[in-house]
């Protein structure tokens, strides 16, 4: 299955959806919504059967509610969107990307320390 970019409103469903133990539901859903988010029960709806027709949730109806499990894992989807930055904004260059983040102060001094941790364990 090929895994495409999600639209922000979308993301932002789909985050809630990982940071919850599945199944969940339409209404734990609108509650963890942000306080100033306007969205109205039908739009979540909506996006949510678009989120289902992606290939992103499985859902089930259990009495009137409907329960909705997360098919790609959070580790996925931000696997196909890093990819996808770095090949439209960077020319497919991590190397480019990290000097980038570098060069523009982004990185604390603990994000550098990781990021040598991780490249060690990559060069062994």
């Amino acid at each position: 299955m090929i895994v495409k970019r999600l639209p922000d409103s979308e993301f932002e469903l789909m985050k809630i959806i990982w940071q919850n133990e599945p199944p969940i539901t339409t209404n734990e859903i609108m509650e963890h919504l942000e306080p100033n988010n306007s969205w109205k029960p039908q739009t979540v709806l909506t996006m949510l059967v678009r989120l289902m027709e992606k290939g992103f949730l499985d859902s089930s109806r259990v009495g009137r509610e409907r329960n909705y499990t997360p098919i790609i894992t959070e580790e996925e989807y931000m696997n196909v969107e890093t990819g996808d930055f770095i090949a439209r904004y960077r020319g497919n260059s991590v190397g480019s990307l990290i000097k980038t983040m570098c060069d523009g102060k982004n990185l604390s001094k603990k994000d550098l320390t990781e990021l040598k941790k991780w490249l060690r364990e990559q060069g062994e």
